[in-house]
């Protein structure tokens, strides 16, 4: 989509919303599209009733469930919130997570849908192939007239693409390749792996996956990949499924930010620490423990703060036709992959790692335990 189509798309929008809303205060009358005050829509209908109380209007952050890692995005969130004063703007932020299902997100949508309070959506989709997710986007975008952007995860840019108006996040094929550079520095030798994730579809792990199989090289050999639900207990169980039906087993790549801790538990129990590397997309709170007490290789970790913040950031932009700040974010918007914006990387090994910085592409941060735990210290985290 070139720039001009997408910048007349939310002008356009924003035109239409304006006449309503001053009518709507004109005389006095809630929207036609007022919440309809269902069992299922009570939390949506009290965000609602809140924001209409103030006469402001939601930019909302819908995760793809309940992490810590979506802690540090929210603080993220809210710091731009603040910072830029949005309610002085006439809206509110609510940062909302959903619950690991293709269910979860739909209901959330439709929540939307029946409020007609949303203005902007940044959404990390959980399955990036469900139709039924594209088909809530559409009606938000066309009927609502909601700014949508997603967030951390993509929806299948073949497919849905022009569904949403941007991408905000890590370049996760990029990120999975410097997982696998990491695997290779770690066993020159080459290895044989599971990967170990919540959702198989989801586009950042089809991406993540991919990356680490491309940067491993071919001297890896994938013995498979395990899903389990975004369940911490499934997940453990899929660990062990994993070194009962591959005894050759000596790489696990965790492609969410539990799976590494799922994984170290396991390898601990069946007493294959010492025989395996593990490796880490994300830096939960267990995983950094972990690698302190020398069991997690390495991790390959986002920045879900600056998610959230460049994501409040980009929604108001969108939901007031900011065209500059929209081309101060997006400057190749038109090009090749000009509607993706990065939120930086880093590989952080402990100390004494085999591992070094110029094994990474440029631009990827290299640091080492205690060097990345005085970064988290700085924002007042304890993952990311």
């Amino acid at each position: 989509m070139r720039r001009s189509t997408l910048l007349a798309r939310f002008l356009s929008r924003w035109a239409a919303i304006v006449p309503l809303m001053a009518s709507a205060l004109l005389l006095g009358c809630p929207p036609a599209n007022a919440p309809s005050g269902d069992a299922d829509d009570t939390e949506a209908t009290d965000d609602a009733a809140a924001a209409d109380a103030d006469g402001l209007r939601r930019l909302v952050i819908l995760t793809n469930g309940d992490d810590p890692f979506w802690d540090a995005c929210e603080a993220g969130a809210k710091s731009a919130a603040e910072e830029l004063d949005l309610e002085s703007k006439g809206y509110t932020l609510s940062f909302e997570r959903s619950d690991f299902t293709v269910e979860g997100q739909v209901d959330k949508l439709r929540q939307y849908h029946s409020a007609g309070d949303v203005a902007g959506l940044g959404i990390s989709v959980y399955d990036s192939q469900a139709s039924s997710i594209a088909r809530e986007l559409k009606t938000l975008a066309e009927e609502d007239g909601v700014e949508v952007v997603t967030i951390d995860g993509d929806l299948d840019r073949q497919r849905y693409r022009d569904l949403r108006i941007a991408y905000l996040g890590t370049d996760n094929v990029i990120g999975g390749r410097q997982l696998g550079k990491a695997a290779l520095g770690l066993k020159p030798e080459g290895g044989k792996f599971v990967a170990f994730v919540g959702n198989e579809g989801a586009a950042n792990a089809i991406e993540r996956i991919r990356g680490f199989e491309e940067g491993a090289g071919e001297s890896f050999t994938k013995l498979g990949v395990q899903t389990d639900g975004s369940d911490e207990i499934v997940a453990r169980q899929r660990v062990k499924d994993a070194f009962d039906a591959h005894p050759q087993l000596d790489t696990l790549v965790g492609i969410w930010a539990y799976n590494a801790p799922a994984a170290v538990q396991i390898a601990d129990q069946l007493g294959k620490t010492s025989d395996v590397i593990i490796c880490s997309f994300d830096a939960a709170e267990k995983s950094i423990a972990a690698m302190e007490e020398g069991k997690v290789d390495v991790m390959v970790v986002q920045n879900p703060f600056n998610m959230g913040y460049e994501g409040v950031h980009l929604l108001l932009a969108l939901a007031e036709g900011d065209e500059e700040r929209l081309q101060e974010m997006y400057p190749r918007l038109g090009e090749d992959d000009g509607d993706l914006r990065r939120t930086g990387l880093k590989v952080v090994v402990p100390e004494g790692s085999p591992l070094k910085a110029e094994m990474f592409d440029e631009g990827t941060e290299f640091l080492t335990l205690p060097q990345f735990q005085e970064w988290l210290r700085k924002y007042s985290l304890r993952s990311s």
